[in-house]
């Protein structure tokens, strides 16, 4: 990869990475942009095939944070980090867990407050913790805003919701089959906040325990991990990693809906997108549906402190702008991650000028 000229074309800032020597740790934190302020984005630990592959996916989830804060209307700019590594070797040395997130922490620190991190895929609450001894800029900690994925998840059901309103002309869920791939954190709460409205489950992972709890608490029903995508259903719901929505996928999509709370769910949006509208299949932009975790999270950097209420009213509104965007694309012709990718370097550029105005201080 050419990663300058990839910088330069997207906008990238900065490109950073962290190398501990004695806890291994392998890390690389992505700013991409801090126009309307500093960069959020959680911490990811994967096992990459190999680094460029880590290069790519952070580069890929850091822009796609800022378009996901501008488009919710926060005061936080674009940034993520992802980790090399196994977090299930990790957890189970609990000497090395807490020096290797404590020295994340201190490169996290070194950023002089430019990205502020929080959990995401292969790390939790306590991991955060570890890197709070070391750095404040840290969200998603315990007794304030805590675990954020109830609430991507519940974001993520208010778009299921609006993308059911647009396509079958009501928003309840009830009767509906929904596939969800992946059911670590995220797509639990999905499953629950579907079944408890009346969905059917057809779900695959590549840990059964998690799948053993989503069929115990939910019913749901099991398929393995490349039968997913040709299940019959109403609702597509990616809820892991990113791009599976791509060339070998789509033809065996019998869906109406494609809406989860995984980030860059279209290999290559242009492409994919064409060829979802084609088949007749409602898109919803991810960074729209999976926005309320950060919505959440937000609210631990708001003057006075946490406020679930005013987090809720927040997530609340992502059924709305949903909507408009759908509508918009159905009205104008334009792809649905068109209007939102517009609608987001609006509001940036928007802000970007007025911070070339003069100010004084008493």
């Amino acid at each position: 990869m050419d990663k300058f000229g990839y910088m330069e074309k997207y906008g990238f800032e900065q490109l950073c990475f962290f190398h501990d020597k004695y806890t291994g740790l392998k890390a690389i934190t992505c700013i991409h942009n801090t126009v309307l302020g500093p960069s959020l984005g959680g911490t990811r630990v994967w096992n990459y095939s190999n680094e460029e592959d880590a290069v790519e996916d952070v580069l890929r989830l850091a822009r796609g944070m800022t378009y996901k804060s501008a488009l919710a209307g926060l005061a936080l700019g674009g940034g993520k980090s992802v980790i090399i590594g196994d977090a299930s070797v990790l957890r189970k040395d609990p000497v090395r867990r807490e020096a290797f997130w404590r020295a994340f922490g201190r490169y996290i620190e070194g950023l002089n407050g430019r990205y502020i991190t929080a959990e995401d895929v292969g790390t939790s609450t306590q991991d955060m913790v570890y890197v709070n001894m070391e750095t404040s800029n840290v969200v998603g900690l315990p007794g304030r805003s805590g675990d954020p994925s109830p609430y991507t998840s519940l974001g993520a059901f208010k778009s299921i919701q609006a993308c059911c309103q647009h396509v079958y002309g009501s928003n309840d869920v009830k009767g509906k089959t929904v596939a969800v791939q992946g059911t670590g954190n995220t797509g639990y709460y999905l499953c629950k906040l579907l079944h408890e409205n009346g969905a059917k489950l057809i779900v695959s992972d590549i840990s059964q325990e998690r799948l053993d709890r989503v069929v115990s608490e939910f019913g749901a029903t099991v398929v393995g991990t490349e039968d997913i995508y040709g299940v019959d259903c109403d609702i597509y719901a990616p809820c892991a990693l990113g791009a599976t929505v791509n060339d070998q996928t789509i033809p065996q999509l019998k869906c109406k809906i494609v809406c989860g709370t995984a980030n860059n769910v279209l290999k290559d949006a242009p492409v994919h997108a064409k060829a979802l509208r084609d088949k007749g299949i409602t898109y919803a932009p991810d960074y729209l549906a999976n926005a309320g975790g950060v919505i959440n999270v937000s609210y631990e950097q708001a003057e006075g402190g946490y406020n679930e209420e005013a987090s809720l009213r927040d997530i609340d509104r992502i059924y709305y702008r949903m909507l408009d965007i759908l509508q918009v694309a159905a009205d104008t012709g334009k792809f649905t991650y068109e209007i939102a990718d517009k609608m987001a370097e609006d509001r940036i550029e928007a802000v970007r000028n007025i911070k070339s105005i003069m100010t004084s201080r008493a």
